[in-house]
C-alpha cells in the first residue's frame, strides 16, 4: 500500500487529529489491504503463503471489528456502512 492511500485513509476516518491507532484506522487500513491482497490472488491462484496472510488479516479486522461493537456500537455501525462490510 501506497504511503500516501495510507495517510487518506488514516485522515478519514481518525477521531482527533493524532489518532492512528484507533480501531476504526485499524479496521479501515485492513480492508484496503485485505482488497488488494486479494486482486492479487485473483491472478495468482497458488500463492498459499499470500492466503493465510490474507486469512490472519481478516480474522484480525474481524476481532477489532467485535471489540468496537462491544465498546461503542454507534461507531461499528458508521465504520460498516462506510467500508460496505456488511449488508
Amino acid at each position: 500500500m501506497q504511503r500516501s492511500t495510507k495517510k487518506q485513509i488514516i485522515t478519514k476516518h481518525q477521531s482527533h487529529q493524532k489518532d492512528t491507532g484507533s480501531p476504526q484506522v485499524q479496521v479501515a487500513i485492513l480492508t484496503e489491504r485485505i482488497l488488494s491482497l486479494t486482486e492479487h490472488l485473483k491472478t495468482h491462484k497458488k500463492d498459499n503463503h499470500s492466503r493465510r496472510g490474507l486469512l490472519l488479516m481478516v480474522g484480525k479486522r474481524r476481532k477489532l471489528l467485535n471489540y468496537l461493537k462491544n465498546k461503542n456500537p454507534a461507531e461499528y455501525q458508521k465504520i460498516i456502512t462506510e467500508l460496505k462490510l456488511r449488508k
